[in-house]
């Protein structure tokens, strides 16, 4: 039952018909629309003239058992015959076409299931039903990107948590799930908003040389410098398919990948893509994305970081406290077993921000190196500790002194390194940028704080983490007395404008609060 229609009517525009008035032939385009399905008419097209399109710009493609929306453009000259259609790289991958194949065109009716759009705005609740069909459409880039747009902010206005999870088993349904035949599967996550938090690197070859599986995804970078699995990029591939992953996860008992490959939630893929240039990150469809990529993934045992601090994405308990109810809800509803920690978010965890420097960090950890940073380290053997607890083999209380000499004997270290072999080499060639910059203490005294949410900031000014060598590498931690001109941290750069972008801001204010 629809609560938007009162009845039982699908939410898909798929079984609306919409009159496919003409075929064209397939000319690949050499063009990026990222995520956007953007097709080419010609102005003289024999299918679809521009008058047409006056009220909508939108149209409908059929092919190889495929219907998908996009958005028209139109092109004088000789870029297209009036037979053809311009697919872009993206479409043209999503249609799954050849060059010169037919596709079957008509003006679009707009998918059912934006009705969601105005309910929200209006209000209301949505029902399991509605949502499942928004999931879909979402998955089958049926939505453009104003429209992801809409949804995303008016369901930040409230969202219940029925509704998360509701929203959450449609994410989960519009995409393929794991299996590992019943085996354990355990996984760590964290729900970010602490620069250079990069634990997962070090948790997952624990874990592994444990023995159990572990098959971690992650998404990029939304509002931060760097996500896991931008800075596993810096190591090795993390764009492996799903059948790679299985393979790596097999072999070496844990992966750390990109999701966006591997076809889980993928609706939540296409929510990150406008969530990040907007940098919205609500409790709701934090909620939603993190535990619908862990269940798709198979993930039956879940410990969950929340950093809280001044400046962290969980500012104080209060929130802390509400958003792990509304995990546990979600969760136990799904049948995944988490645990939820709070800890502490208070400053930058280890020294590099950025992905280059976070690598860096979390080798040193791996390798035993005297350098290393302690908190990095420490923090992710205490939740490493959480997650070894899910082995019923394991004695009580063994669990931190487990992961501890896995790490300690270099099992951890060689763990990795067969993970890295087993996923590929990087196509990045990721090195330090060459360009530096110290910010430096403007008074004597002891550092009393550190702002997460600008040193973030500076790193990402600086070109982090499209640029995998830009970042701020930190110098000195909360606690720390330092004299007048002692540098603070470093920022790294390679391009120019990017690095004058960062250099600025930190003139303006550093991040770092020295006490009189």
């Amino acid at each position: 039952m629809s609560a938007l229609t009162g009845k039982d009517d699908g939410l898909t525009a798929a079984s609306v018909p919409s009159g496919a008035v003409g075929v064209l032939k397939v000319r690949p385009l050499g063009l990026d629309s990222f995520r956007e399905n953007v097709v080419l008419l010609s102005r003289c097209s024999h299918v679809l003239r521009p008058e047409r399109l006056r009220g909508s710009r939108r149209v409908e493609l059929t092919a190889m058992g495929r219907t998908l929306l996009a958005t028209t453009m139109i092109a004088d000259g000789a870029l297209l015959e009036p037979d053809e259609i311009g697919l872009p790289q993206p479409l043209f991958r999503r249609l799954g076409v050849q060059a010169g194949d037919p596709v079957q065109l008509a003006p679009a009716r707009p998918p059912a299931s934006l009705a969601a759009i105005r309910a929200k705005v209006d209000g209301l609740a949505l029902d399991d039903t509605t949502l499942a069909a928004v999931a879909r459409d979402l998955a089958d880039h049926r939505w453009s990107d104003m429209e992801v747009t809409a949804f995303l902010v008016a369901c930040a206005r409230f969202m219940s948590p029925e509704e998360t999870l509701g929203l959450t088993r449609g994410m989960i349904a519009a995409g393929s799930r794991l299996r590992w035949d019943g085996r354990l599967v355990v996984d760590k996550h964290c729900i970010g908003g602490i620069p250079g938090n990069r634990t997962s690197l070090i948790v997952a070859p624990i874990v592994a040389a444990h023995g159990l599986l572990m098959p971690k995804t992650s998404s990029r970078a939304i509002t931060s410098p760097a996500g896991t699995a931008d800075t596993m990029e810096v190591l090795a591939r993390v764009d492996l398919s799903e059948e790679e992953m299985r393979r790596v996860v097999e072999t070496c008992g844990a992966c750390i990948v990109w999701g966006g490959r591997v076809n889980l939630s993928p609706a939540d893929d296409v929510l990150i893509s406008v969530e990040r240039p907007l940098s919205i990150d609500t409790p709701e469809q934090m909620v939603a994305s993190i535990l619908s990529k862990k269940i798709a993934a198979g993930v039956g045992r879940l410990v969950l970081d929340l950093p809280i601090g001044p400046s962290a994405k969980l500012r104080d308990s209060r929130a802390a406290l509400r958003l792990r109810k509304l995990f546990e809800f979600v969760a136990t509803n799904l049948g995944l077993e988490i645990e939820v920690i709070f800890t502490d978010g208070a400053q930058p965890i280890g020294r590099g921000v950025g992905p280059v420097l976070e690598a860096r960090d979390v080798m040193a950890v791996l390798a035993n190196h005297p350098a290393a940073p302690a908190d990095l380290r420490e923090k992710a053997i205490r939740l490493a500790a959480r997650v070894l607890d899910a082995d019923p083999d394991l004695p009580g209380g063994r669990a931190e002194a487990r992961a501890r000499e896995l790490l300690d004997s270099g099992a951890a270290r060689r763990s990795m390194d067969a993970i890295i072999e087993a996923q590929g080499a990087s196509p990045l060639t990721a090195v330090l940028g060459a360009l530096e910059h110290e910010v430096l203490a403007e008074r004597p005294g002891p550092v009393t704080a550190v702002d997460c949410l600008r040193i973030a900031n500076i790193a990402r000014l600086a070109g982090a983490p499209t640029d995998a060598g830009a970042g701020v590498e930190i110098l000195h931690r909360i606690g720390d007395v330092v004299r007048r001109g002692d540098p603070l941290y470093r920022i790294h750069g390679s391009d120019s404008s990017d690095f004058a972008f960062a250099v600025e801001a930190a003139g303006i204010d550093g991040g770092f609060r020295i006490a009189s």
